[in-house]
């Protein structure tokens, strides 16, 4: 045998090692991309971040260079290894719609937070590569500049739908993504191959029709970037498209065909919390900070906090309709923050009878101090308040 044969004898029988070992660790499919495989990715990036399409993310915009390739990231990378971990839901995720004085939480926020999950999986992996073959490593899970999808596209775990999302013939739409950056040159899995074809369904649930074409998204129309990254006030054209979720939307995940193949998540600690499932608004609207983070506890919800929390479950009290929301939402115009107390407004004036909005509004709008707020009663009155004053 050759000493090239013998060499990619020893490299197939360390990577058959490799997945072995992934498998173990709960990750469901493993691939390896070169890392200059995502050539086109810069130039994307760029149109994506000219576009405004990033919204208020101005991390994007910071990090351009380095998200757009790898080696400029980390210049002694050679291969990226791509992870995925299935977090199929084993209920409709999409059944709290029916429900709308419940919540409807994204189906990966149902569970413990994945970045400290699949981390430590990462790491142990990592070092594993390292005991049996050297080199140098780095491990990521979408806390850092680094494109995983197009990453992962290349490496043939999926592809990028319509959506933007990476979709799997194996796993649907459900799978969290890792990725482990090495200094060794490894053999690529080799890239998968588009098979949306003609289907636009993901295009057409989208409830704010935030795709402007087909592989393209305007974050600042999608409620998963309105409810989670975006700072003060969910402007009004988008309210009551928000329906009752308060924390990310998997429409466009949950309408693809390629979910027929998805299973349900067998990772252990990643089984969703039963609370965290359709929960009650009047409930979430109780919660004080502390009792939020106790709640939220290992939960990636708790990273956006109490007050940004609150106003997304105030916009679902407001598309309710259910009037027996009232007192548990005028607590919250007393709030110290005026962005939750905007949100009870507009909550407010979508489910208050018309005699107790007018007295509301007699007692608090002129004394409001926060221009916002009163523009929010001022436009929950109309723009003729005769019949209030």
């Amino acid at each position: 045998m050759s000493g090239t044969a013998k060499q990619d004898k020893k490299t197939e029988k360390l990577l058959q090692a490799f997945v072995e070992k992934a498998a173990q660790l709960g990750f469901d499919d493993l691939k390896i991309a070169a890392a200059d495989s995502i050539p086109q990715a810069p130039e994307r990036l760029k149109q994506f971040v000219e576009s405004g399409y990033h919204g208020s993310m101005g991390w994007m915009e910071e990090t351009q260079e380095r998200r757009g390739d790898p080696r400029v990231l980390w210049p002694e990378v050679r291969s990226v290894i791509m992870l995925a971990m299935n977090y199929g839901p084993d209920c409709d995720p999409l059944a709290h719609l029916e429900t709308p004085d419940r919540a409807g939480i994204s189906v990966y926020a149902r569970n413990r937070d994945y970045h400290d999950i699949i981390k430590g999986k990462l790491k142990e992996l990592a070092s594993f590569l390292v005991s049996r073959a050297g080199g140098d490593v780095k491990v990521f899970v979408d806390t850092a500049p680094v494109m995983e999808k197009p990453l992962a596209a290349s490496a043939g775990l999926g592809w990028q739908g319509k959506h933007t999302n990476l979709v799997s013939r194996q796993l649907g739409s459900w799978f969290f993504l890792g990725s482990i950056f090495t200094s060794l040159d490894l053999p690529p899995s080799g890239a998968e191959r588009d098979h949306c074809g003609t289907c636009r369904s993901c295009l057409d649930s989208c409830p704010t029709e935030a795709f402007p074409a087909p592989y393209q998204l305007d974050a600042r129309r999608c409620i998963s970037y309105l409810t989670i990254e975006h700072a003060g006030p969910i402007p009004r054209e988008f309210r009551s498209q928000m329906g009752n979720r308060i924390y990310g939307c998997d429409d466009c995940l949950a309408a693809c065909p390629w979910n027929k193949f998805a299973q349900t998540a067998s990772e252990a600690k990643l089984m969703a919390r039963s609370d965290l499932i359709s929960p009650h608004l009047s409930d979430l609207l109780a919660l004080d900070d502390a009792a939020f983070r106790s709640l939220f506890s290992g939960s990636p919800i708790k990273r956006i906090g109490r007050n940004r929390f609150l106003r997304n479950v105030l916009i679902a009290a407001g598309n309710s309709g259910e009037s027996g929301l009232f007192d548990d939402v005028r607590t919250h115009l007393d709030d110290s923050d005026p962005v939750v107390r905007g949100a009870a407004v507009w909550a407010l004036s979508r489910i208050a009878p018309l005699a107790q909005w007018s007295e509301l509004a007699k007692q608090h709008e002129i004394s409001e101090p926060h221009d916002m707020v009163r523009e929010e009663w001022a436009l929950g009155c109309g723009e003729d308040k005769s019949s209030i004053y």
